[in-house]
């Protein structure tokens, strides 16, 4: 009993020391390299719950999401848009999921909206507004 719980806890840390390697990459310079790091966030919010460990670095991951919104290029938003919808999911439809949407809407609508935005850029961004707007809007409009 004891022995399986801290192998499981063993593996909690892991996990979380992965994430963390994968928020610290989003930040790197290279394009190829946030990207990878954000497959590895895609992966892992849709693969187990996280939100005790995301509500602690929520802000931190908004920010970062935000400027691959910005600054990226295709790929890297539409990657973006994906881990972004997955972490509104994470966050649920409580004041953290409420502040996540209601600080990327904008970002969200513009690049849905500018046609010089790749497909599939514009269509994660679609998705993770709709998710988003039905998951955490308090507003009903």
């Amino acid at each position: 009993g004891s022995e399986a719980a801290g192998e499981q806890g063993q593996e909690e840390d892991e996990v979380e020391d992965r994430l963390k390697e994968h928020m610290d990459s989003l930040l790197d310079k290279s394009a190829r390299t946030r990207q990878q790091a954000l497959q590895g966030l895609r992966l892992a919010f849709s693969s187990r719950s996280l939100s005790e460990f995301l509500l602690e670095r929520r802000l931190t991951l908004t920010d970062s999401l935000e400027k691959s919104l910005k600054k990226g290029k295709g790929e890297e938003q539409a990657l973006a848009g994906t881990v972004l919808t997955l972490l509104c999911l994470q966050m649920g439809s409580g004041p953290e999921g409420e502040e996540l949407f209601r600080s990327l809407k904008p970002l969200l609508v513009s690049i849905l909206t500018d046609g010089a935005a790749s497909p599939s850029a514009r269509q994660s961004c679609a998705t993770a507004l709709g998710m988003c707007c039905y998951i955490a809007a308090a507003d009903l409009e």
